[in-house]
Parts: C-alpha cells; sequence; structure tokens
C-alpha cells in the first residue's frame, strides 16, 4: 500500500481547486464529511485531503468522531460503546475507518458521541490530519 508523504506536492488544476474552495464553510474551512465528499469530486484518495488542504492554506475541522472541531455531540451510548469493547476485545485505541465502519450498525454521530465522550481514543484518520491521537484536548482546530 503506498503511503501519502507530507512534503509530497499534491498538483491540481483549477476544476478541482475550486470544488474545494466552494465547499468550504463560513469560517473558510473544509468539514470532515465535506472532504470526504471533496476527495470523491476531485478524484483523489481521502488520506490525500489532509497534504491537499494544507498546501491550500485551509483546515479541515469537525471531526464526526469529536477528535477535532467544535460539533456538539450527544451523551455516550452504551450500546455502542459495549459492542466496539466486544468486537475489539477491550482495546481503547481504534482506527478512525473501524468506527466509521461500526457507524454502519447505527449512526456516526452516535458512535461520534459515544467516543468523544469515553475513554476510547482515535488513531489514523482517513483524511490523514492525525496517526495517533495525543490527547483529548490536542489537535483542536
Amino acid at each position: 500500500m503506498s503511503s501519502i508523504d507530507d512534503n509530497e506536492k499534491i498538483e491540481l488544476d483549477n476544476i478541482q481547486k475550486e470544488l474545494i474552495l466552494t465547499n468550504l464553510d463560513a469560517d473558510g474551512k473544509l468539514s470532515c464529511i465535506k472532504a470526504f465528499k471533496v476527495a470523491r469530486l476531485i478524484g483523489k484518495h481521502p488520506k490525500e485531503m489532509s497534504a491537499i488542504t494544507k498546501s491550500l492554506g485551509i483546515k479541515i475541522t469537525n471531526c464526526e468522531l469529536g477528535v477535532f472541531g467544535k460539533l456538539n455531540f450527544h451523551d455516550p451510548h452504551i450500546s455502542v460503546y459495549n459492542r466496539l469493547q466486544q468486537n475489539y476485545m477491550g482495546n481503547k485505541e481504534l482506527e478512525c475507518k473501524v468506527l466509521w465502519d461500526e457507524a454502519q450498525n447505527s449512526t456516526l454521530k452516535m458512535v461520534g458521541s459515544t467516543v468523544k465522550n469515553s475513554d476510547i481514543e482515535v488513531t489514523h484518520c482517513q483524511l490523514g490530519c492525525f496517526r495517533e491521537r495525543k490527547g483529548k484536548n490536542e489537535g483542536k482546530s
């Protein structure tokens, strides 16, 4: 599997750049959920989005799992937490993709609320924003 180098220059044409810019929020940032959409629209792998946005001076914000940003989350869902505990043998560090896959059994908001308000740590962002989460308050945008 190929790895995206943070220093690798990703070339974009004007149409690709325009698609990114038209999906920014009022603060000039690209939300996590829109970053996935934009990756599809511009024909890039989601893991390239962090490098692409950095090269354009744009921040990705509002992680759907609560790692960074200002999304509001509800109380944790004990059924989601228990399913994660059971399926992953109590592992407290789970990859972003694993948690998104788990959301197929409920909703992304339920999984995000559970992760945000529990001892579960998210690693390996699918957008390339982080590999390991260092703490609950780090990486806030």
